[in-house]
């Protein structure tokens, strides 16, 4: 087999002349701005080990200050700010410098701006030496933004060369989080088209952190690669099939899909606008699960329907499960594709450590048909039969990755007209309320599952959404979080290769090779009916308690 060289590896979508061109543009843009003080020597950046994970803290570019910084969650860093401990200006130079490091190891970032980061963290500073007190609960804090959400002066893009902009104002969410006190230092990477599980665009292809022949996820994968390096503390993703999700869990962190329209996303880059047969939602992705709770809480207490009027004001209820046995269904499989044996292994450990607790009932749950929901969905996605996607390619020259070529393909994806987008709504309509119906007769708070059919998968090969794609459907609540194992050669092996369920399932099958998925994270997801934000934030907690015993 041949070996890629990481040049190659790191290397972004290519195409015509044309596009090169402009590309080299955008690409040598970021370049200059990484300081040449925080640049990687040639020797580590020639051929670095699959893990990279250790190389900010060995390759002697941060104090021994900035690396103890940098190993706080958002949670201590506000904290620390807020009683004295710590400045805004330390806080964004730490991250910042290290997120410098990270970029160059996994591609992440697609604009750097760490000078207009500590700008920002200087005001903040001083707001707090004059007044004595916090402009906000999320002050000072240094915030991760995903590309396609605009922070005012930097650059962004809606998934192709195209639509790279730079911002004129800030996008909801990120005016919301800037009145809240975070700090914006870097916009960061994602697919082409926005819509792979899998982040490879214009600026380079993202490489996870624990073993760079793997990917980081998608579509907010450059979100999941940053925070697993610990470049920050606290990102924003967005999630229409699993984008928060399925990248979170590859790299072992924290990621949170709130129900749809609770969160504001007026104003983010998109090629479809006005498209809505499924919306995405704008959580956190982080380091621990209190970050999750402090984002949901301060963003919500901001009341967002106030800015954006798509939002609806539902507010954040977290129940206490002390006064109530919390109902947890496992899901092993969907029916469809049956996960690979790390998440397999990691399922049965966490049945078994529910089972033996006091605290929880567990309970087997039956998935619905959950083949005819994901390609419901699928459908919905591009309801021009991918038109726009072609038409955006063409124009600029870029070439059409393969992860593109197979999501806008038949059979899941044509053209409609206008009775035909009105017979798949009813479609979808009438597969949530049949869902709806079912979740009742399981009598389950909240649900156990895999965020994917296996750990963080090989290059180009994430064909199959189903475990995140369905909650999008539904619009079911949900977050992944790090069960604490990683995939294991050893041991993550089929005795006997098991019959498959399914087309997809055979191809999921003959992704398997154990040695290729060696130390990458293994990860849990958690949902529940839409609305329910608050329920899931609280049943992760309980359960992660639980399994951490």
């Amino acid at each position: 087999m041949t070996t890629v060289s990481f040049k190659e590896k790191i290397k972004g979508v290519g195409g015509d002349a044309s596009y090169e061109a402009k590309a080299r543009v955008f690409q040598e843009q970021l370049e200059a701005k990484i300081p040449a003080s925080l640049r990687l020597s040639p020797a580590i950046l020639e051929d670095p080990p699959l893990d990279v994970t250790h190389i900010p803290k060995t390759c002697g570019l941060l104090t021994p200050q900035e690396l103890a910084i940098t190993e706080l969650d958002a949670t201590a860093v506000c904290q620390r700010i807020a009683a004295g401990e710590l400045t805004a200006v330390d806080a964004v130079t730490a991250f910042g410098k290290r997120a410098a490091i990270a970029h160059q190891l996994t591609a992440c970032l697609i604009d750097f701006f760490l000078d207009e980061g500590i700008k920002q963290a200087q005001q903040l500073d001083e707001y707090f030496r004059k007044e004595g007190k916090v402009i906000g609960p999320l002050h000072g804090l240094p915030i991760s933004i995903k590309g396609m959400l605009p922070v005012k002066g930097t650059v962004g893009s809606a998934g192709f060369l195209m639509n790279i902009e730079t911002a004129t104002e800030d996008c909801d969410m990120t005016k919301i989080l800037r009145s809240l006190g975070a700090v914006f230092y870097v916009k960061t990477n994602q697919p082409q088209t926005l819509m792979h599980l899998e982040s490879r665009s214009t600026y380079g292809r993202v490489l996870n952190p624990y073993n760079t022949d793997l990917t980081a996820g998608g579509s907010s994968g450059g979100e999941s690669a940053l925070v697993a390096m610990k470049g920050s503390c606290m990102g924003v993703g967005t999630d229409g099939g699993g984008s928060i999700r399925a990248p979170s869990a590859h790299c072992g962190i924290y990621g949170f899909r709130p129900s749809c329209r609770t969160t504001p996303l007026h104003g983010i880059l998109w090629y479809q606008p006005g498209q809505d047969g499924f919306f995405s939602s704008a959580g956190p992705m982080c380091r621990s699960a209190r970050d999750m709770r402090l984002f949901l809480e301060a963003v919500l207490g901001a009341n967002p329907a106030l800015l954006d009027p798509d939002v609806l004001p539902v507010p954040l209820k977290v129940p206490d499960l002390t006064k109530k046995k919390l109902r947890v269904g496992i899901m092993m499989h969907d029916g469809v594709v049956m996960p690979h044996p790390p998440t397999i292994r990691a399922l049965k450990w966490a049945k078994a450590k529910l089972e033996a607790s006091s605290e929880v009932e567990v309970m087997d749950y039956s998935p619905y048909d959950h083949d005819r929901g994901y390609s419901i969905v699928r459908e919905l996605y591009f309801e021009d039969g991918g038109a726009t996607v072609r038409r955006l390619l063409k124009e600029s020259g870029e070439e059409m990755h393969p992860l593109t070529e197979w999501v806008i393909s038949p059979p899941h994806v044509r053209d409609h007209d206008a009775a035909e987008v009105w017979k798949l709504r009813d479609e979808r309509d009438n597969y949530r309320r049949e869902y709806s119906d079912h979740w009742r007769s399981q009598n389950v708070d909240v649900v156990l599952c895999p965020p994917f059919p296996g750990t963080a998968s090989r290059h180009d090969t994430a064909k199959y959404w189903g475990y995140t794609a369905i909650w999008n459907l539904l619009d079911y609540p949900g977050t992944a979080f790090p069960s604490g194992f990683v995939a294991d050669p050893a041991i993550d092996i089929y005795q006997e290769l098991p019959s498959p369920m399914s087309a997809a399932d055979e191809y999921n099958l003959s992704l398997y090779d154990a040695t290729k998925f060696k130390g990458a994270p293994v990860s849990l997801q958690i949902v529940s009916r839409i609305y329910n934000d608050g329920l899931v934030l609280a049943a992760q907690e309980v359960v992660e308690r639980i399994l951490k015993s």
